[in-house]
């Protein structure tokens, strides 16, 4: 536990006495301990007032009055907390004493990577979290990258956490597409084969199926004349979805479960679900199709689930897909899906209420749209025109790291244009190197530092071996920028929880290019090796090699790789 914590759970516990809320749940509660931007708003600041005040029915500065009373009377706080003010209608800042700063520093110093975790006693989610979930039917494309690192950086923090976390990708491979993909494939192979043969209408027509053909060719030969059309649909779906997973190695995401659509359909979970809300009389017949009364969940319209035709509507495999979810257990569902999906939320959340789920457990996560650019020119994505860029030649042209980065750094609900010439660059305008830069800086200060008389004390830093004593020894030393620098590190924590709970994974890439402005910063204003001020030094290169194991964390969680030297 770190000191953070213990003021949050003091905080918390306080509350709870003060005004007896032994059965309200802070989990559920968006209760914040925020690390300062500004010192003038103190180091850290709380909006817990503002939280309570419909619970417990009174002003929140009265409720801020009696937080800080608490803080100021307790022995324990007042060592740690120097002096709390009241800001607006209610927050409360708080001012960290040294001896906070010689604490926190030191729980960086020994607790390392565990610092920014979970309290053993904070409560820990089961989740599973669907991403990128591409069509089996061509190669993963510049779009599908935004939603998988979204996904994966996501995944890579709630695990980091302590939450128990599955990534699953559901494989859209039942239906008319997959039915055209087969028929697509067949007509290429003829062609192979030397034999006159059309694209069907509406066919996939990318170079990508022209080299599925020709393997195909080789391994069957003649006898794909008299082969029927579902052995070309299972064969082009196989080697597609080798195609995807090959790209999603390269891009570092590895899912624990491939979900078949198909499975619903054939053991029989999709009509079951239908029949289930025809038996809650949630669902009735018109004009021969079978309708979904979402209007009770607030649609404006009830939505067909099966055509007069007999064919199943995108939404039907779906209900039965995330009631399965749901059957799984899970205190959490989350979908990364394409902006394309907006008005499908709501549906989709109505047919679980409808199924007897809570639908606030379903959380939906929608990205924009990627935009190419060549000449300042948008390029049209389209997989059966075969006219789109694929993943793997984004990854192949900048690199798995430089992908990753561009992807995440900007918000999900923010349209992305990818530009390869900044992506290209390998200088400051790059972040990604930027970062990478700052992490590899230290390591070649703290190599110079072991051989210009700072060897032991450099080996002590880097092994975690610095003690209380000799941290006491360096305090008179500390100066706004190393505080500054301190706090910085500290908001990670702050970073982390809140990604895993608003589920921003762009926060993280945010917040890693900032720290790397600050390391550069104070390494350009002070001098971090000195002979003659030894224990300036000492403290100086305590504060870069803290700085350089929260940006490990960072690139770790940010699935970028960490370089020895740039």
């Amino acid at each position: 536990m770190n000191l953070l914590t213990t003021i949050r759970n003091f905080i918390t516990v306080e509350a709870k006495r003060k005004y007896a809320l032994t059965d309200i749940d802070f989990k559920n509660l968006e209760f914040k301990l925020n690390i300062g931007a500004e010192a003038k708003f103190g180091d850290l600041s709380t909006n817990i007032a503002m939280i309570l005040t419909k619970i417990v029915g009174l002003n929140p500065r009265v409720i801020a009055d009696d937080i800080k009373e608490a803080l100021s009377t307790t022995h324990e706080m007042r060592l740690y907390v120097e002096q709390v003010h009241i800001a607006g209608p209610g927050f409360i800042n708080l001012m960290l004493s040294r001896a906070a700063t010689e604490q926190l520093l030191f729980e960086l110093i020994t607790q390392k990577e565990a610092f920014f975790k979970l309290d053993d006693h904070e409560p820990k989610k089961r989740v599973l979290i669907e991403f990128v979930s591409a069509n089996p039917t061509g190669p993963l494309h510049l779009g599908h990258g935004r939603g998988g690192i979204i996904g994966d950086t996501l995944t890579r923090v709630m695990i980091f956490l302590g939450h128990q976390v599955d990534k699953e990708f559901y494989i859209n491979d039942a239906g008319n597409q997959i039915n055209k993909l087969g028929l697509s494939l067949r007509a290429r192979c003829l062609q192979e084969l030397g034999i006159a043969q059309e694209l069907p209408e509406d066919g996939y027509a990318g170079e990508y199926l022209i080299a599925v053909a020709k393997d195909c060719v080789l391994a069957n030969g003649d006898s794909l004349k008299e082969k029927p059309a579902v052995f070309f649909e299972l064969y082009a779906k196989e080697q597609l979805l080798h195609l995807i997973k090959a790209d999603l190695t390269s891009y570092r995401i590895h899912f624990d479960r491939w979900f078949s659509e198909k499975t619903l359909h054939d053991d029989g979970s999709v009509e079951r679900a239908l029949d289930l809300l025809v038996t809650k009389g949630l669902a009735y017949e018109k004009d021969g199709a079978l309708w979904f009364k979402s209007t009770d969940f607030g649609d404006d319209k009830d939505r067909v689930v099966r055509k007069s035709t007999g064919e199943l509507t995108y939404i039907a495999a779906d209900i039965a897909y995330h009631k399965n979810k749901f059957d799984r257990g899970y205190d959490q569902l989350i979908d990364i899906l394409g902006h394309d999906h907006h008005g499908y939320v709501k549906r989709l959340k109505a047919t679980m209420e409808a199924l007897g789920f809570n639908p606030d457990q379903l959380e939906v996560i929608l990205y924009q749209l990627v935009n190419i650019k060549e000449n300042d020119v948008a390029v049209r994505m389209s997989k059966r025109a075969g006219n789109f860029t694929k993943l793997s030649d984004v990854i192949e042209e900048v690199g798995t790291d430089v992908a990753r980065f561009f992807y995440l750094n900007r918000k999900a609900d923010m349209t992305l244009d990818f530009d390869l010439a900044t992506a290209l660059k390998k200088t400051d305008e790059n972040p990604v190197y930027y970062i990478q830069y700052a992490f590899v800086r230290i390591s070649s200060l703290l190599d110079r530092a072991a051989v210009e008389e700072f060897g032991d004390w450099v080996d002590q830093v880097r092994h975690g071996k610095v003690t209380r004593e000799q941290l006491i020894a360096l305090m008179p030393h500390v100066t706004e920028e190393e505080r500054d620098l301190l706090k910085k590190m500290c908001l990670l924590e702050n970073i982390l929880r809140a990604t895993a709970q608003g589920h921003q994974s762009h926060m993280l890439s945010y917040y890693a290019l900032e720290l790397a402005q600050c390391l550069h910063s104070y390494y350009t204003r002070n001098k971090v090796i000195d002979k003659h001020q030894t224990a300036v030094s000492e403290l100086r290169m305590l504060m870069v090699h803290s700085v350089q194991n929260v940006l490990s964390l960072c690139l770790d969680l940010l699935g970028i790789s960490k370089p020895e030297r740039m």
